[in-house]
């Protein structure tokens, strides 16, 4: 298994309510959200090769928006 490492995150007071307020709806904890976090960035990063693009859509109107990764 793994070796497990600490680190130390600075968060913006918005930042750190964002974080709990993700974390009361999941039901994780905030390093939970973090690394949840962490594996969602991870995936899109390996799907969006260089010319692609990501959209959302919504079912109900049909509004597409493009999701830019930086």
């Amino acid at each position: 298994m793994n070796a497990k490492k600490t680190m130390t995150l600075n968060l913006t007071d918005q930042e750190m309510r964002v974080l709990e307020e993700l974390a009361q709806k999941k039901e994780l904890t905030k390093t939970g959200v973090m690394k949840l976090a962490l594996r969602l960035l991870q995936t899109l990063d390996a799907r969006i090769e260089p010319g692609k693009k990501l959209f959302i859509e919504d079912e109900i109107g049909k509004e597409k928006s493009e999701l830019v990764i930086l």
